[in-house]
């Protein structure tokens, strides 16, 4: 195949207006995953093997993690690398690893063990998808490479589904900008008593931050990063801190992805600038794979070029059936030029999707053969209508629901069709907290209540943040659907019963410096059967 020469064809086809920009984009993406879409599997083969491996340093650096459990499995992740911000310090040859499961940290009581590869190509990671567990059980694991030991992480695997569970206790999070501050709410994470993390994306930023000589809490490892090299160093930089290594090794964790793993703001196969399309893919498919290199994903997850499986489904018992939701790689492009604008025949066309016309079915799907107390939807980007303009008009952000109106329409009407009620969107993105009601007509005050989101706020982007301005109120008053609005950094602790579904949302005074102490800044609850969210707790401080 010669590629360069499709790749010609294919823009001039394009600019001479054969070629809407969809079919261009879904061509040109074809002619790069012919050429790039097989690296990683090819490469798997035939590697040579470290048999007797001598690190320079202790290789487990970055420390363990678990994630995507099910009621009999989960994956064990850790990444051997002893010189973590040069390339990882590895020679290029895959390395044994053995693990073990216990039901105790002293490992006296181990129920699974084996071995796996730590494998070069992608880099020195390892991926462990342990099976034959117990459900609703709480398991401890390690590794060892040569004469080298782990941390020892502890997990736990789901309720059976179905099975009659009386309460689950969560945690999410996103948008973790390591310049920005330090990730002290992850130690207070790590402290707490959860069956699980939600991470719903910008785990790392692309972009090189501050240079060393502007004042900065702490700084980036080198500029925008482009290949996979860069994004492995970056990986290893914010894997490095002590706090998100302490939370990744106390819960399994779910992982989704938004946009700075990749760059700001790109829309599928497009890029946030007016760029080649080529370069970009490549960006994307070295992003995908550092992304995969290290995360606690299944094999399933495991990147074809610039594509990844990254939504998927999980249920908890009886309470709760889990679809986690992919806003950035299906989506079309940002309307208007994106950013803050009026809506337009654009952004609130039918034919927009910020899913994908098979992740939307799929979901759809879900929702209504789901029976669980529950469907929680993480995902990545404000979903309720949420107008910035104060009196006439309107103003919405392109990349979030609002700029795909007609999305968000078919999965409100549908759950109004089906009498949901039971909807929990949970939501990262826009480093602030926020607590809406889900309405079927957002400018009818009137209409069904089918469920709330809550939005949780960064765990540093933004700095230490504030609590409310007169700014936000008046944003409130605009939108009546929004009870609530905090900009201080931290996590969303839920917990779900039968009976209610509840969000607490824990803020800490500062980032830029370490050692902050934690707080409650609110509680919301939704009953079951009562629609509509209820003050618990507010520590409302206007400023």
């Amino acid at each position: 195949m010669n590629k360069d020469k499709l790749f010609n064809d294919l823009e001039e086809r394009f600019r001479e207006g054969k070629m809407n920009r969809r079919d261009f984009l879904q061509a040109t993406g074809k002619v790069a995953l012919a050429s790039l879409g097989l690296a990683i599997t090819a490469s798997l083969q035939g590697s040579v093997v470290d048999a007797a491996p001598k690190f320079t340093a202790y290789p487990f650096t970055l420390g363990v993690a678990s994630g995507d459990p099910w009621p009999e499995s989960v994956v064990l992740w850790t990444r051997l690398a002893p010189d973590p911000m040069n390339g990882g310090g590895m020679l290029d040859k895959d390395v044994p690893v053995k693990w073990e499961v216990a039901l105790d940290d002293n490992f006296r009581k181990v129920v699974r063990e084996g071995a796996a590869f730590a494998r070069a190509q992608l880099g020195h990671s390892v991926h462990v998808e342990v099976d034959g567990l117990r459900p609703n059980q709480v398991y401890y694991y390690r590794f060892q490479a040569g004469k080298e030991i782990s941390p020892t992480g502890r997990t736990k695997t789901l309720p059976t589904y179905g099975s009659r569970v009386e309460k689950m206790t969560f945690a999410f999070a996103s948008c973790q900008n390591y310049p920005t501050g330090y990730f002290t709410p992850y130690r207070h994470m790590a402290a707490d008593d959860l069956d699980m993390v939600f991470h719903l994306g910008d785990y790392i930023y692309e972009g090189p931050g501050p240079k060393p000589e502007t004042p900065s809490p702490r700084y980036h490892n080198g500029p925008e990063i482009i290949t996979l090299d860069d994004y492995r160093k970056r990986y290893a930089l914010y894997k490095s801190d002590s706090d998100l290594q302490a939370a990744h090794a106390k819960f399994p964790w779910v992982v989704a992805m938004d946009d700075h793993e990749i760059e700001n703001n790109h829309a599928g196969l497009i890029p946030e600038a007016n760029q080649p399309i080529e370069p970009f893919l490549a960006r994307k498919a070295a992003a995908f794979q550092a992304y995969y290199e290290n995360m606690p994903l299944r094999s399933s997850s495991l990147p074809s070029g610039f594509t990844m499986q990254l939504y998927r489904q999980f249920y908890y018992g009886d309470l709760a059936n889990v679809h986690v939701l992919d806003t950035r790689q299906f989506r079309d492009d940002q309307a208007s030029g994106d950013g803050s604008k009026p809506p337009t025949p654009e952004s609130t066309s039918v034919e927009r999707s910020i899913l994908g016309e098979e992740q939307e079915q799929w979901l759809l799907s879900g929702l209504n053969q789901s029976q669980a107390q529950w469907n929680i939807i993480p995902q990545q980007v404000f979903f309720c209508k949420r107008d910035f303009r104060i009196g006439d008009g309107e103003q919405f952000s392109m990349d979030g629901w609002d700029g795909y109106s007609a999305n968000r329409d078919r999965i409100i009407n549908f759950a109004e069709q089906k009498n949901l009620s039971n909807l929990v969107i949970l939501t990262g993105d826009v480093h602030s907290n926020w607590a809406c009601d889900i309405k079927a007509d957002f400018n009818d005050p009137d209409s069904q209540i089918l469920g709330a989101e809550f939005v949780g706020t960064s765990i540093t982007s933004g700095g230490d943040g504030f609590d409310i301005t007169d700014a936000q109120q008046a944003i409130l008053a605009e939108n009546p659907h929004i009870k609530f609005y905090n900009s201080q950094r931290g996590y969303v602790r839920c917990t779900a019963t039968h009976e209610k579904f509840q969000a607490d949302y824990l803020v800490v005074p500062f980032v830029t410096r370490p050692g902050a102490d934690i707080s409650t800044r609110a509680s919301y609850m939704m009953e079951k059967g009562k629609p509509g969210l209820q003050k618990i707790y507010d520590a409302a401080v206007t400023v």
